[in-house]
């Protein structure tokens, strides 16, 4: 089963929970989505070992060849080349590496050559099996990584995602085929708008969700009030604690030093099984 762990905005707590969740199932595999800024490993601490490196492939043009006539940029809807009156302009970052510039150009004048993007970085732990993606420093194309980072999952082991924070193209790419999408919010009237936005999102793609309430007892009852309206799951409450504050602050899940948390993210993981189980999957 593939878990995804979202939010509408950041600073919810959905790392937190990701983490957490995935160090209290047995055999589970956490995947650190969050390409531009990946942090689960801030708390798990394991020594990465690069996996693969993420390459696109970039048209690169023989000019000898080439005769200006314009259907590979024609073709291009990223606008990653610009055919000028005597030369061809190329803009690597806009490439998708779809190739289709080299199919449609009737001179063959058009090869294709590798332009890293991004790593794929791993451990194979006792406890959780981890990866996460790294985008190189000024690319854009963060759903590369993320596609290719999902392709290390096991589809026989319980997979949690922890997806980027927000409502855009990465976490579409990150959340479209999970079985299930934990929302982590807070009562605040930020977290009450963004949790709806995100709301909007899941019932676009028709991925069943839940909630998680962080941090519960600070704000309002808005979010709590509006899911029973709505008949959103709510699938746990967590308090505005001390002690996990103090373990967070420390990068320590609070998991490892308060044992009933695990025993309540087991309850939960059955739940969302539960759920899903009831509704079924999706058609995608």
């Amino acid at each position: 089963m593939k878990i995804a762990i979202a939010s509408g905005k950041g600073g919810t707590g959905k790392t937190t929970m990701a983490v957490n969740l995935a160090l209290s199932l047995k055999d589970a595999q956490l995947f650190d989505c969050d390409v531009e800024e990946p942090n689960c490993n801030l708390f798990l601490g394991y020594d990465l070992e690069k996996i693969e490196d993420v390459n696109v492939p970039t048209p690169v043009i023989d000019k000898s060849k080439c005769d200006l006539c314009g259907k590979c940029s024609e073709f291009c809807q990223f606008n990653a080349l610009a055919v000028l009156p005597e030369d061809v302009m190329i803009f690597p970052t806009l490439c998708h590496g779809c190739g289709g510039c080299s199919i449609v150009c009737p001179n063959e004048a058009i090869s294709e050559v590798d332009r890293k993007v991004g790593v794929i970085e791993g451990s194979t732990n006792e406890d959780l099996v981890f990866y996460q993606g790294l985008l190189k420093i000024g690319e854009p194309m963060t759903s590369l990584v993320i596609k290719a980072l999902q392709e290390h999952i096991d589809k026989n082991t319980t997979a949690i995602i922890d997806a980027p924070p927000g409502t855009a193209c990465p976490v579409i790419a990150s959340v479209k085929n999970v079985d299930y999408c934990i929302l982590v919010t807070e009562s605040t009237p930020f977290g009450f708008h963004d949790l709806k936005l995100a709301l909007d999102v899941m019932r676009i793609l028709g991925i069943p969700f839940g909630v998680v309430i962080n941090r519960c007892d600070i704000g309002d009852n808005k979010v709590e009030e509006y899911c029973i309206e709505e008949g959103i799951p709510v699938l746990m409450k967590i308090p505005y604690d001390r002690e996990i504050a103090r373990l967070y602050s420390q990068g320590i899940p609070f998991v490892n030093e308060m044992p009933e948390w695990k025993e309540r993210f087991v309850r939960l993981f059955r739940d969302v099984t539960s759920l899903y189980e009831m509704r079924g999957r999706p058609e995608q």
